[in-house]
């Protein structure tokens, strides 16, 4: 591979792009998750690789050591170390227990609901590993079940299908209550969005509990309750709740109902944009309001319409903030980065008539570590304003 291209392999960037390494016949030929030893242009070696031809990403690098190999000891250290920091940080075993490249596994993603471990073997060498992944996984953390969610786009890049499934134990019956920042969440672990429960918001859902007491809250994009449910726990005096997904919503519902604060939690499903809309045309005022959509551009080729979502969210919620009040934004997408979506929702505050300064940024908790190499692994922005 090129000079720059190798350099940046030794200080650490994971990814090798199609474009930047030679793929012989026999290369191209490789299997996708083949295990291959890289080489610079000198011939010297950078360290095995997981291998895909069929991927953009033509080659992962799994570890520096031109002489490792991949197997369930190998998995089981990097498992090890990825516990140990999560276990310093949650008094529970409720969160991101690997978090893809930095924690040294390339495209999985694991996620941890006490005895129940939900795996999302996004890139082709994890899936081609799984069964030694899922030994690892056991006897490093000990749980009963492990799940795989094979949803979203990244495996279908990667050539892999989209079948779910129980890789050991059994699926439990039922949603999975799971107690952050004194509230309850109920987790769908083998019906609901990714691997049941976004763990990312968990310090965004502290700082908005402090900004509510007292509060009325509205909470758009809410899923299964996220911040609306944090906001109650923490003494706001009304929460609504707005989505798309019924399902989502009586989650929301049963966690209201096990938080204890079903009396002051209201939900409301229909399309966020919509709502947002009609919430404006009756008057509504909220002294808190939070606005968590998907990703609006997954891809490079997706953000300028991405980034004019943004600022329509923006848009159309300022206006439904009490003076004084708090309006809380917030991008998962990996193509928009900070600088873009502070920009692009300066301007949906301005459009619709509003004024006033950021007083906070935040982004994923430490559950979600970021490999500085690969900006994709901080892919969370969340901006509070005072309007």
């Amino acid at each position: 591979m090129p000079k720059a291209e190798a350099r940046a392999i030794r200080h650490g960037f994971p990814w090798v792009y199609a474009n930047e390494m030679v793929l012989d016949r026999r290369t191209k030929a490789l299997e996708p998750g083949s295990l291959a030893v890289l080489e610079d242009a000198q011939r010297t070696a950078l360290g095995v690789v997981a291998v895909n031809p069929l991927s953009k990403i033509a080659a992962r690098v799994l570890d520096a050591s031109p002489g490792a190999v991949i197997d369930e000891a190998w998995f089981e250290k990097r498992l090890a170390a990825a516990q140990i920091h999560r276990a310093l940080l949650y008094d529970a075993p409720f969160y991101r227990l690997v978090h893809a490249e930095a924690d040294g596994l390339p495209g999985v993603v694991i996620d941890r609901f006490g005895e129940v471990a939900v795996i999302q073997p996004n890139a082709a060498w994890a899936e081609r590993h799984l069964p030694a992944l899922v030994a690892a996984l056991v006897r490093v953390t000990g749980v009963g079940t492990v799940l795989k969610n094979a949803a979203g786009r990244a495996r279908a890049l990667e050539g892999l299908d989209a079948e779910s499934g129980v890789l050991a134990g059994a699926a439990p019956k039922g949603p999975v209550s799971v107690r952050m920042n004194g509230a309850t969440y109920m987790a769908d672990l083998t019906g609901g969005q990714k691997t049941g429960l976004f763990y990312d918001q968990r310090e965004s859902h502290a700082f908005v509990q402090r900004l509510a007491k007292g509060a009325r809250v509205l909470d758009v994009f809410s899923h299964v309750g996220g911040f609306g449910l944090a906001a109650l726990a923490g003494g706001a005096e009304h929460a609504l709740a707005v989505d798309g997904s019924a399902p989502a919503l009586a989650l929301a519902r049963e966690g209201a109902e096990a938080s204890g604060v079903a009396e002051r939690f209201e939900t409301r499903e229909g399309d966020a944009f919509a709502v947002l809309q009609a919430l404006g045309g009756e008057g509504a005022r909220f002294e808190v309001v939070i606005c968590d959509p998907p990703a609006f551009a997954p891809s490079r080729q997706a953000l300028d319409a991405g980034l004019r979502a943004y600022e329509r969210v923006a848009r159309l919620a300022a206006p439904l903030v009490a003076e004084s009040g708090y309006l809380v934004l917030c991008s998962c997408s990996h193509a928009v980065d900070l600088a873009a979506f502070r920009a692009a929702s300066a301007r949906g505050i301005g459009k619709a008539g509003r004024r006033g300064p950021l007083v906070w940024e935040g982004r994923a908790g430490p559950d979600h570590p970021v490999l500085p190499q690969l900006a994709e692994t901080g892919y969370l922005k969340a901006l509070a304003f005072r309007l």
